[in-house]
């Protein structure tokens, strides 16, 4: 029996795999630790088959490895593999069902990502999580001296404005002790800013190394920072069939509840990637702000929707608009046309 497809249940440090061959029929279960498992796989099946794997943390490093011995690998969310699960749920039977939910023909996958790719996510992770540090950081500084009487001013940039003042005041009612403290608490912020402040630049810097990310920065409302999330998303395009996929998996499309042949839409699903559709909406409400005065052909198209409905209906069909464009320039290797943008 040859083995066509493998299921692996990755781990730290002991990986569950299951092997089936064409007729879906069981021929290898092992168990085995993390510096051994690739070396089973090549003894046991022959270059070409496939592999599969839930998409969650090391997939992607273990995609390319695998890439590298002549597999074809196939990540799944999974959210999709769960419903192959049968009764308890165990390591073995992971492997089991990855296999499975493998064989399906209308399976969705994760393309693999490239290290290019994950060292840009990487750094917009780590931006993300230090923009949410310096926010906590504002608002702890906001309660504490409000315990002294004093409110903050709207706006983390009048914050910033504000600490030295209050610092050099000696009639507002602040301690020593207390001033001592608020000092550190200062320092941290100008820390975070400066950390948050680094990561702009290297993205930045990044972009202008990127033909795809220079390409999508012709986009309106589309600068550097989502121009290299989105050259990190798609990578070449080619995991989407089409943009609506992928604005899909940002969750920029309706959600649906349909029965009985009446079509139901609702509000936007908001499943996928949180952080690239939060950029894109950001980018589609500075865009809207602006076309006021414009009478270009997306600007009239924006304008005449945000008279009809809601303004966030109109910001959240452009976000999606930009995405499907991204997805289009990315795929197709083209240039950007303002004239099928208002089509």
């Amino acid at each position: 029996m040859t083995i066509i497809r493998v299921g692996v249940d990755i781990a730290k440090s002991v990986f569950h795999v299951h092997g089936a061959d064409r007729q879906g029929k069981t021929c290898w279960q092992g168990k085995y630790s993390r510096s051994k498992w690739l070396d089973a796989i090549s003894n046991k099946a022959p270059a070409g088959a496939e592999i599969g794997m839930e998409a969650c943390a090391s997939s992607h490093h273990w995609a390319r490895e695998l890439q590298k011995r002549g597999y074809r690998v196939r990540l799944i969310a999974a959210q999709f593999v769960k419903p192959y699960v049968k009764s308890n749920k165990n390591d073995r039977v992971d492997a089991e069902a990855i296999c499975e939910a493998m064989s399906r023909p209308n399976m969705r996958f994760v393309t693999p990502k490239s290290v290019e790719q994950q060292d840009i996510q990487a750094m917009h992770r780590i931006r993300e999580e230090l923009v949410a540090q310096r926010t906590a950081k504002a608002n702890q500084i906001r309660g504490l001296v409000g315990e002294y009487g004093i409110i903050a001013p709207i706006g983390i940039h009048q914050l910033r404005l504000a600490l030295p003042n209050w610092l050099e005041d000696a009639e507002n009612g602040l301690t020593y002790p207390f001033r001592q403290l608020l000092s550190d608490l200062a320092e941290d912020l100008r820390y975070l800013d400066g950390r948050v402040q680094k990561l702009d630049e290297q993205i930045r810097e990044s972009v202008q190394c990127d033909p795809v990310a220079k390409r999508l920065m012709t986009l309106r409302g589309v600068g550097p920072l989502i121009a290299s999330a989105l050259s990190g998303a798609l990578g070449d395009g080619k995991a989407f069939k089409k943009g609506r996929d992928f604005a899909a998996s940002l969750g920029l499309t309706p959600r649906q509840h349909s029965t009985g042949g009446s079509d139901r839409l609702l509000g936007i699903s908001k499943r996928g990637d949180s952080y690239l559709r939060k950029l894109l909406v950001h980018g589609a409400r500075a865009v809207l702000r602006h076309a006021t005065n414009k009478e270009d052909g997306l600007s009239r198209w924006l304008k005449g929707l945000a008279s009809r409905k809601h303004t966030n209906v109109a910001v959240v069909a452009l976000a999606n608009k930009t995405a499907r464009i991204a997805w289009a320039l990315i795929y197709k290797k083209v240039d950007y046309d303002e004239a099928l943008a208002a089509a």
